[in-house]
């Protein structure tokens, strides 16, 4: 959770810093106000690498490490073993990061210009809708905790798809609580899945394999959900002129998500999958001066 808790602190500060150098530049912010918060964002750089030098490795991938059992080529090796994993990590994601640039983005377009509503007000309900972010994220990150991620994230998944209708329909009366009723609810049906989405994908792999595995996972949904996404909800208003659509394309993205959901390999919610990643837990158990309850099948 901690990591995914950075996109509603990032949207906060992006959104905010938008919102203020609009209104300072005026007519002036498309040609070149909108370029500075770029280049402010060069300050991240130096904290992302802090970080990075920083952070420890887990004590199970430790463990790995200790015993020699790391992969030289872990990206090759978990395409080979793991191609199930990666390709239901990718989708199982369409149902958050599709909808989330749809929510965040897009709908500044879809606003200004199908609803003529002042871009400065659909900001500023994108930064309330954030700062709750700041409280859902975690929350339904614990939820996962005590149900499980599975079930959390379904939840979400139909949670966004029962939402797609009722988002445009709220911003299409273009009155004010109800859109501000639209972005926030929008954003509370993505942290949903946003919450326990960093663990239930870091499960489906094994230690030695997992960060590969992950991120191969993870950044493939950049390119077949989020990247796509705003451009694909352009082209069907400018076809069709109407929302219906976008929202059917939601939620083709939700039941493509279901399905990667239910067939994404079960590892840690059930006895791990192999010896050798029971023999690495329970050195990672040992190391921490615990006892194990580890048993394998």
């Amino acid at each position: 959770m901690v990591a995914q808790f950075g996109v509603p602190l990032g949207l906060i500060l992006s959104t905010g810093l938008l919102n203020l150098m609009s209104s300072w530049t005026g007519a002036s912010f498309t040609s070149w106000g909108w370029r500075v918060p770029f280049l402010l964002s060069i300050l991240l750089i130096g904290v992302g690498l802090y970080v990075r030098l920083r952070v420890l490795e887990s004590p199970a991938f430790a463990a790995v490490k200790k015993q020699e059992t790391v992969h030289k080529m872990p990206v090759w090796e978990v395409i080979k073993t793991q191609p199930l994993e990666i390709l239901t990590s990718a989708f199982v994601r369409m149902s958050e990061q599709a909808p989330f640039y749809l929510f965040v983005t897009f709908v500044l377009t879809y606003g200004t210009k199908q609803l003529d509503l002042p871009r400065g007000d659909l900001l500023n309900y994108t930064l309330i809708a954030a700062g709750i972010g700041l409280i859902t994220v975690p929350l339904f990150g614990h939820i996962s905790d005590l149900i499980g991620r599975r079930k959390t994230y379904a939840i979400g998944i139909a949670a966004t798809a029962i939402f797609a209708f009722p988002y445009f329909g709220l911003l299409n009366t273009k009155e004010s609580a109800l859109v501000l009723i639209a972005i926030v609810v929008s954003l509370i049906t993505h942290d949903i899945q946003y919450g326990p989405q960093a663990a239930l994908i870091a499960e489906s792999f094994g230690t030695n394999l997992r960060y590969s595995g992950a991120g191969l996972g993870y950044q493939l949904a950049s390119v077949i959900a989020g990247g796509p996404a705003p451009l694909i909800a352009a082209a069907i208003l400018s076809h069709t002129g109407s929302s219906t659509w976008i929202s059917i394309y939601i939620i083709a993205c939700c039941a493509f998500a279901a399905v990667a959901l239910w067939l994404m390999p079960r590892r840690t919610e059930s006895a791990p999958i192999t010896e050798h990643d029971a023999a690495v837990e329970d050195g990672a158990i040992a190391a921490r001066g615990g006892t194990s309850t580890t048993t394998t099948t």
